[in-house]
């Protein structure tokens, strides 16, 4: 059974806006599944109907095995969701609302001080835990927020943007543990508007654009679709570059040269190209000033997908 299955789900508004035009999507249970689309794609939106917050005006979709419109109940009782905005109370403390989120999803008394105290430490809050709530930092309220929806062990985790403005270590901290989750066999629904995450975190990645998904893939398999990569050769000055053309040709595709002493080999086997090439090279007596592995990113996917850059695209890495 799929952790989340949608069939030709729709969301039209009374409008006429048609946000959601008939999405097709299987989650396989422990997969981490990137959802990327830039804004007003209807990502949202379809977030919002599978965790039972928007109600669908076409197709259907399970969450859990449960129908998200008929038994919202159920799929309430099996999931977790980390929305960007936290609605977080600032007079509490962080320890006081992880106890509550127990208590209101009904977990025995006698375990709900184990596992808030459990959840805080994996998130890296201990020594925030007695502090009030309006006195954390941005990073330190997302990783709140995420132990929260984990208190009562969800199988299926909605993370919407989880890490949207974060610094690097707050960042990594987060992703650290969404592999711990996969690991431990939680399925994950990620939108986010950073590429890298995607790549990094995702086993498949789907891509939304005008209501509908667009393209769906492992994001190695996606960026194959774009293009092979290609090594940047810069020789020395004084090379013989027509000789050297002659010793790379063999390990890969040459490209027409953008300058003198430059060389574009396209490789079909990434990082493991470059030892062969730089031997070669070094066997034929020509010196290599500079070479640079390029590959397909994600970001390639999108525009060719969508025609646009991702808003977050050129956000650092982690």
């Amino acid at each position: 059974m799929a952790a989340i299955a949608a069939r030709a789900l729709e969301r039209r508004y009374k409008s006429g806006l048609q946000a959601v035009a008939g999405i097709d999507l299987t989650v396989e249970p422990g997969e981490v599944y990137g959802f990327l689309g830039p804004n007003g794609a209807g990502k949202t939106t379809t977030v919002r109907m599978l965790v039972t917050l928007l109600r669908p005006t076409g197709g259907e979709a399970t969450v859990a095995g449960y129908d998200v419109a008929t038994q919202p109940g159920e799929v309430r009782k099996r999931i977790g969701v980390a929305l960007q905005e936290a609605a977080l109370d600032p007079l509490m403390t962080g320890v006081e609302l992880m106890e509550l989120q127990a208590t209101l999803h009904g977990i025995p008394k006698a375990d709900v001080v184990a596992r808030s105290s459990d959840l805080i430490e994996r998130v890296g809050l201990v020594e925030a835990r007695d502090r009030r709530v309006g006195t954390y930092s941005g990073g330190m309220k997302r990783r709140l927020d995420l132990a929260m929806a984990l208190i009562h062990r969800p199988e299926v985790l909605f993370l919407d943007e989880p890490t949207t403005g974060l610094d690097p270590v707050s960042r990594l901290t987060l992703w650290e543990e969404v592999r711990r989750l996969r690991d431990e066999g939680t399925t994950v629904f990620l939108t986010t508007q950073y590429l890298e995450e995607a790549d990094v975190l995702a086993d498949r990645v789907g891509i939304i654009s005008g209501g509908r998904i667009v393209v769906e893939g492992t994001p190695a398999a996606l960026k194959a679709q774009v293009g092979r990569p290609h090594l940047d050769i810069t020789l020395t000055p004084d090379a013989d570059v027509d000789r050297a053309r002659g010793v790379v040709s063999p390990h890969g595709e040459l490209q027409p040269p953008t300058e003198d002493v430059h060389l574009r080999l396209t490789v079909e086997h990434g990082s493991a190209s470059i030892a062969p090439v730089v031997r070669a090279l070094d066997e034929a007596g020509l010196t290599v000033a500079g070479m640079q592995l390029v590959e397909p990113t994600l970001d390639d996917v999108f525009v060719q997908q969508t025609g646009s850059h991702l808003e977050g695209a050129g956000a650092p890495a982690a």
